[in-house]
């Protein structure tokens, strides 16, 4: 009772230290996680939040849209796609915003009118079949959620039609002048003749030329813009694989092989052994494939270009009864039992459509009446059989097919399995090869030409995939993990060599990619890498469906900011280089005259004949800019200094530079330089980007 009485006493004192120790375990949790959980902002552009609720439900909404229209689309890709638009939303509506951009309902109205799945709708046409906006509008009101999706539509035309005007304006602002023709002019007509010496980068080994770390970040904090890194994780793996073993084969292709003969087994229900006929000889064949085989009984007629190519001359042959295998395809035992042909089960042909007011998909501009459309496709009819080489221009220019620009007309082969229109494949599979005539759909009227058939067959395959047994799979997860732990404390490569496994380069991620080097899919390992607690030389092993085993170990750890040493030295190694080595042949290439500086050198005077700003190349170097330009303006017949080229060190003596005659108009010139401008108002989003403050926090998220 007394010990009873103290805790009592105590037990404030006691409640109150187990608060304590929850605080501190609470707020350790928190540091040791970087309160990443306390964000509630996927990100930021120059200041402005990007709400993750906001976020999510966006990146939702996409992937429920690819998966409607039938792509796979994976939630990273859905995260890229919306960030992509969030980012450019937010530096353009900051554009408009200083430009003071206004758009009224008249525009909105166009940018409607100009979505077909809104200005062609035929609910939102009034009896002109003109896009009516009232009608659009009181679709929409008719429920709380229709006005939200209004809204939304109008926020989202909204932008798009500042964006018109945005655009129009930055491709107004890019004209040309005729200063800028004659500049074009002159470039590819003014001549120079020169005279010249080259010592190559190649004379100076690259072993005699050392660029340390030190260098390339001094190089890199000249041009930080173009060095800037995202952050970034090197890792070094090696991927262990679950495959079957050449024993789990052989056990493959004998159950495969005990197929063909009859076998015998116990039937409960009559006490009794009962004799399994083989495949050669089974009656009930579809029972037999679908008990026997992992992948199912398929009944449909196959031709030739459909089988597997290595095979397919045997499986196509195959006399009516006859098995043929077993054989390997995909990482399958097989045999196959012939089961009949068909002469004409495949059809190729093309078409031109000619469809009328209210056929099947016709479009909402279509007038044409159903009699004026067969005597439109009567009259296509008489030129196609006239001039049979003429179909696919025809189809090409006449067609009300969609898809013919792309296949200019022609619908590959089809069997009567094929959900194509009846008309349609009745009259392909009722005419030889070569007839062109006419059939009717719900779609219109075709002009059909026949183009070829294919015979095809019928196969009993059975099929059973090689896969590693569970004998297999555990000797390679007893491998997988031995590796694991031994490279905590060993040299990755070595031990990798020691094992006798495949080497792989290091692969660099960054904290939002999804796929890990050319595997896709693994998120896992880049949030790992990116993870608090993983340190340089941590390791973990990581399983991969389908795959095997990944075992990973962190090797180098790039903050955000100016790239690394390491990160940056195959983009700058090089050019470094190359000005070490044109210091040391700088410092050769002294002397009054070229033949004495190519004496001193052991390389030979050469020469440059009618070079243009526009042609820089070089005989013997090749685009030297630098050195042509040079070249223009040194003085005729006087030695020039040492010039940096792109390919080593060149000293000019100009000859002579003939200035292109004057004329009177540049107009020609002028529509070069406008070619070339034409598409810089892509540069636009790039430069914004370039030069915005963008803080991406979706790696705390995903």
């Amino acid at each position: 009772m007394a010990v009873l009485a103290k805790i009592r006493n105590r037990s404030g004192l006691l409640l109150l230290a187990i608060g304590f120790a929850l605080l501190a375990f609470v707020i350790q949790d928190l540091f040791n996680s970087g309160l990443k959980s306390m964000s509630t902002d996927v990100g930021s552009v120059n200041g402005k939040d990007i709400s993750f609720e906001d976020f999510r439900i966006k990146v939702g909404n996409t992937e429920k849209n690819a998966q409607n229209q039938g792509q796979n689309m994976t939630s990273m890709q859905a995260s890229n796609q919306v960030w992509n638009q969030e980012v450019n939303i937010a530096l353009l509506s900051a554009e408009f915003e200083k430009l003071g951009l206004r758009v009224g309902e008249k525009h909105i109205m166009e940018v409607f009118k100009n979505d077909p799945s809104i200005g062609q709708n035929q609910m939102f046409l009034n009896a002109a079949g003109k896009f009516d906006l009232n009608k659009f509008k009181d679709y929409f009101k008719a429920s709380p959620e229709g006005m939200q999706i209004l809204k939304d539509k109008e926020k989202d035309a909204e932008l798009n039609a500042k964006y018109t005007i945005y655009n129009s304006l930055v491709k107004g602002a890019m004209y040309t002048t005729a200063t800028e023709g004659k500049f074009k002019y002159e470039a590819e007509n003014n001549k120079v003749n020169f005279d010249f010496v080259m010592v190559p980068f190649s004379s100076i080994k690259d072993s005699d030329v050392k660029i340390t770390d030190e260098e390339i970040v001094a190089y890199m904090k000249t041009k930080e813009k173009k060095f800037k890194s995202e952050g970034s994780r090197e890792v070094d793996y090696v991927l262990i694989q679950e495959k079957p073993s050449a024993q789990d084969e052989a056990e493959i292709k004998k159950n495969v092989d005990a197929l063909l003969l009859p076998s015998v087994r116990y039937n409960k229900e009559t006490g009794k052994n009962d004799t399994i006929a083989g495949f050669r000889s089974v009656t009930d064949i579809a029972d037999f494939v679908n008990a026997n085989s992992d992948i199912p009984f398929d009944s449909t007629y196959i031709s030739k270009q459909d089988l597997p190519a290595e095979f397919a001359e045997q499986l196509f042959n195959l006399p009516a009864g006859e098995v043929y295998g077993p054989y390997m395809f995909n990482n399958y035992y097989a045999l196959s039992k012939a089961l009949g042909r068909k002469a004409g089960a495949k059809v190729k042909s093309s078409h031109i459509l000619i469809s009328w007011v209210g056929a099947e998909r016709a479009q909402p501009k279509e007038k044409r009446t159903k009699e004026e459309a067969k005597v439109k496709a009567e009259g296509i009819l008489a030129q196609a059989v006239a001039n049979p080489g003429m179909f696919q221009m025809l189809a090409m220019t006449m067609s009300e097919d969609p898809s013919v620009q792309q296949n200019g007309g022609d619908m590959g082969f089809i069997s009567k399995d094929t959900g194509f229109a009846k008309g349609y494949k009745d009259f392909v599979f009722n005419n030889p090869v070569g007839k062109i005539g006419l059939a009717e759909t719900e779609f219109g009227y075709h002009i059909i030409n026949v183009t070829d058939k294919q015979d095809a067959v019928k196969l009993a395959t059975i099929a059973q995939k090689i896969e590693p047994s569970e004998a297999t799979n555990d000797k390679t997860y007893t491998q997988a993990t031995k590796f694991e732990m031994d490279a905590a404390n060993k040299d990755f490569a070595a031990l990798v060599k020691e094992m006798k496994l495949t080497s792989n380069p290091a692969v660099r991620v960054k904290a939002i990619d999804e796929n890990f080097g050319s595997i896709a899919n693994q998120r896992q390992i880049v949030k790992w890498a990116f993870d608090g607690d993983t340190k340089i030389g941590s390791v973990k092993r990581f399983e991969v469906v389908n795959m095997g085993h990944i075992i990973a170990k962190l090797k180098s750890v790039a903050e955000k900011g100016l790239m690394s040493a390491e990160e940056a030295r195959p983009q700058v190694e090089n050019i470094l280089k190359n000005k070490k080595k044109a210091e040391k042949i700088m410092a050769k290439m002294k002397g009054t005259s070229l033949d004495a500086i190519a004496a001193t050198n052991k390389v030979t005077v050469m020469n440059a004949l009618d070079l243009t700003i526009e042609n820089p190349n070089v005989p013997g170097a090749g685009f030297e800019p630098k050195v042509v330009g040079n070249a223009f303006t040194s003085k005729v017949g006087q030695v020039s200094k040492p010039i940096e080229g792109n390919s080593g060190v060149y000293v000019v003596n100009t000859k002579a530079v003939t200035k292109a005659p004057k004329i009177q108009k540049y107009d020609d010139y002028i529509n070069k330089v406008k070619q070339q401008v034409v598409n810089y108002s892509g540069r636009v989003m790039p430069a914004l980007k370039n030069d915005a403050d963008i803080i991406d926090n979706r790696a705390d998220f995903y």
